[in-house]
């Protein structure tokens, strides 16, 4: 039975969460710690923790795709929704390591510098993007309405896994220019 009250119920909350979450984490991507008096030691140790949370959540989502494609529903679901808290894990990461360290400047020169801030914009603009997408993709599997569910997840799909492969490469790239 399909639920079109259930997606109505989270529309509200899915634009809120859209825009709370970029403009959260830029607040917070500007606020350092030490700043306030706290004696916080860099979380020097989270990048590649975090880039290693991205390359996991490429992994389920295209393994959640095979199952899906195979007829393995339930295991379909809980794989998207491993996907969905291995992003949020990502996210805290992400903002806890740079509350606490500097950001790094990419030391590449050339060509290769014009290829990483290329891949870096495009994977900040689209993580932005991808965030309203997962949720309307997930609530309307959750609302049973499959058919519009299947459509935005051809999008989403392409686009959530671009953004987790380039964050695994945007930290193969910077990794260098790490101050240890």
């Amino acid at each position: 039975m399909e639920d079109n009250s259930l997606e109505k119920k989270f529309s509200k909350f899915i634009v809120a969460v859209s825009i709370v979450i970029p403009v959260v984490v830029a607040i917070l991507f500007g606020v350092k710690l030490k700043d306030f008096g706290f004696n916080v030691e860099p979380l020097s140790f989270l990048p590649p923790i975090y880039a290693t949370t991205n390359g996991v959540t490429a992994i389920v989502l295209v393994w959640a795709v095979i199952a899906v494609k195979n007829g393995k529903l339930k295991l379909h679901e809980r794989l998207m929704t491993f996907a969905i808290a291995l992003s949020v894990a990502f996210l805290v990461m992400y903002v806890a390591y740079h509350m606490t360290s500097d950001s790094t400047k990419f030391g590449g020169e050339g060509i290769i510098r014009y290829v990483y801030f290329f891949i870096l914009v495009t994977h900040i603009l689209l993580s932005i993007a991808i965030i309203p997408l997962v949720l309307i993709t997930y609530v309307r599997a959750l609302a049973k309405r499959f058919d519009r569910h299947k459509k935005i997840a051809k999008i989403t799909f392409p686009l959530w896994l671009y953004v987790a492969v380039t964050g695994v490469i945007v930290y193969l790239m910077i990794s260098p220019y790490y101050v240890h």
